[in-house]
């Protein structure tokens, strides 16, 4: 049973009142529901150190690991020095000086069998070959095969032997190089050096394959100069 209401009291029913949620203040409602907009120009503004995860313990180098790579290193380089020096060698027995060795008597006295010497082959790609120098060529009649020889004419000189004493332009060819029991006594000639062909002898006259059987040489097959014999030590010499 309700109460009775007061004389003067205001009567109230309970249906007059109702439970409602407050509307919200849509100033305030983004700033406390809305997300900050991260961009990527944000992402890229942040430390390095906050974006990189940075592993705990780093590997680190071993000595062994170090002294290997220092040994590949070492032989790299040691390799490379190797195939420089094969390469500057092919081109410098190519196109410079080589390396030959007497064989036979057909020089003596001024080579014996044996000798070792240092041809010059650079020097007749910018010169010619001239009377009294000692030369290496190719044996025209088999050119695997060469020889030493010293010039004695050049192309259109005259050349004459009469009873071994030689004539190049009917003047008697100085030839103190040549011992007394090494020279001939044949006769050859008299006949005019073809251009671009050599007459050559040994200085053993007596003991010597030349021009005088076989004929002249061409210079295409002159292979060089003999420009030094450095072996024996004791008879080394420069021509």
């Amino acid at each position: 049973m309700a109460p009775e209401a007061a004389p003067g009291a205001m009567a109230f029913d309970a249906s007059d009142f109702e439970l409602r949620s407050p509307d919200p203040d849509p100033s305030i409602a983004p700033a406390m529901f809305e997300m900050p907009d991260i961009t990527d120009a944000a992402v890229a503004a942040a430390p390095e150190t906050a974006r990189t995860l940075q592993p705990a313990d780093a590997p680190t180098a071993t000595p062994a690991s170090v002294r290997l790579a220092q040994i590949k290193e070492e032989l790299t380089a040691w390799l490379k020095t190797l195939m420089s020096a094969a390469v500057y060698a092919v081109l410098i027995v190519t196109f410079g000086f080589q390396v030959a060795r007497v064989e036979g008597q057909s020089m003596a006295p001024t080579l014996e069998d044996q000798d070792r010497l240092i041809v010059n082959k650079l020097v007749y790609r910018i010169g010619d070959p001239r009377r009294g120098d000692i030369v290496m060529l190719y044996y025209p009649l088999n050119p695997d095969k060469s020889f030493v020889k010293r010039v004695i004419a050049e192309e259109g000189d005259t050349v004459r032997i009469v009873d071994g004493r030689v004539y190049v332009n009917d003047i008697p060819l100085k030839d103190d190089y040549v011992a007394s029991e090494y020279r001939s006594h044949d006769d050859w000639g008299p006949q005019v050096i073809p251009e671009g062909y050599y007459f050559v002898m040994g200085d053993h006259r007596n003991n010597s394959s030349d021009s005088r059987h076989w004929g002249m040489v061409p210079k295409k097959y002159i292979i060089g100069k003999v420009q030094l014999r450095w072996w024996p030590v004791p008879t080394a010499r420069v021509f």
